[in-house]
């Protein structure tokens, strides 16, 4: 149904002349009795009754006036939906526990007036598409995997570098250590069931483990952290890595031991990607929020991957976008 010949029938029935519904719709009186009478022909019936002083509603206008109105309100609350700023922002944090979520959450406390959606996407290529299409405003990935570049539609700015720990159990080798080595770990099991193949993370454990000579083992099911918790602490043989803002829970009873790893620091590098031409206001503003809440955190005698994006990206250069690789 023609929205625009329903909002002309409104303007009649309410001005009672299709001059003036023209007039208020700055449309000529011409177009409006065309608008009204294609109406009309798409309903089967006729809406008004013309009369030498103006257009009066039939019985069947009268009916369907209500429901015209009815429908002019929905399209107006569809468009508002999806209206530059009246919408929330959406944003993709990869899972609850983890660091994400909780920089949102900070976000979300000292912006309290923006609409915030929270979603979680399972890998990059996820998270890339939906930006792409609308579906979400912004992602944090580590990126760009090798031979995974960005599209250079999507532009991304590394906003916070976690350091890794050691999660072990009471009876672990290294329980007591008050931090420990990337050598000191070889030779120790790592276990992460979590680790998918394909994964941006997988791709950074598998760098980790190659350079450092580790053994991190991703066999068995993932029955998640809970039961990832309860093996480590029951596993004298068994450690796991975690990372510093990584939210856990555990039982006192299992006395697991975060333990900080150094020579060097394994940092877990957090990137925000957003598409360049998406008009959300609160964008920028969530990037000014990381920019300040994580200034200065730049860890020192860290370690990433080689195929991580700087933390610092040079100036942009004519004719190349910013923040692509």
């Amino acid at each position: 149904m023609d929205l625009d010949a329903v909002r002309t029938f409104v303007a009649a029935a309410d001005a009672g002349r299709f001059q003036e519904a023209a007039a208020e719709l700055a449309i000529t009186q011409q177009a409006a009795s065309k608008r009204i009478a294609a109406l009309e022909r798409h309903l089967g019936v006729r809406l008004f009754t013309r009369t030498p002083r103006g257009a009066r509603l039939t019985i069947d206008g009268q009916a369907f006036l209500p429901h015209a109105r009815e429908l002019l309100r929905v399209a107006e609350r569809a468009a508002a939906s999806v209206r530059t700023g009246r919408r929330p922002l959406r944003v993709d944090v990869i899972a609850s526990r983890v660091a994400p979520s909780g920089l949102m959450r900070g976000f979300h406390r000292a912006h309290p007036e923006i609409d915030l959606d929270v979603v979680m996407l399972f890998d990059v290529e996820t998270a890339v598409a939906a930006l792409r299409s609308g579906a979400i405003d912004a992602s944090f990935r580590a990126v760009a995997m090798p031979g995974r570049p960005l599209p250079e539609d999507i532009a991304s700015v590394r906003v916070l570098d976690e350091p890794h720990q050691l999660l072990t159990g009471p009876a672990h080798a290294l329980a007591r250590a008050r931090s420990v080595t990337l050598a000191q770990l070889a030779g120790h099991r790592v276990w992460m069931p979590g680790i998918v193949p394909g994964t941006e993370w997988a791709a950074y454990y598998d760098d980790l483990a190659a350079e450092f000579g580790l053994t991190i083992e991703a066999t068995g099911p993932n029955f998640g952290s809970d039961a990832l918790l309860d093996t480590v602490a029951d596993t004298p043989a068994l450690a796991t890595f975690t990372t510093e803002r990584t939210r856990l829970v555990w039982p006192a009873g299992h006395d697991l031991r975060r333990i900080p790893v150094t020579d060097p620091t394994p940092v877990y590098p957090h990137s925000l990607l957003w598409h360049r031409d998406n008009p959300h206001p609160a964008l920028a503003t969530l990037r000014a929020h990381l920019a300040a809440s994580t200034a200065g955190q730049d860890a020192t005698g860290s370690w990433t991957p080689g195929w991580v994006l700087p933390r610092r990206t040079p100036p942009r250069r004519r004719g190349r976008p910013e923040h692509t690789v």
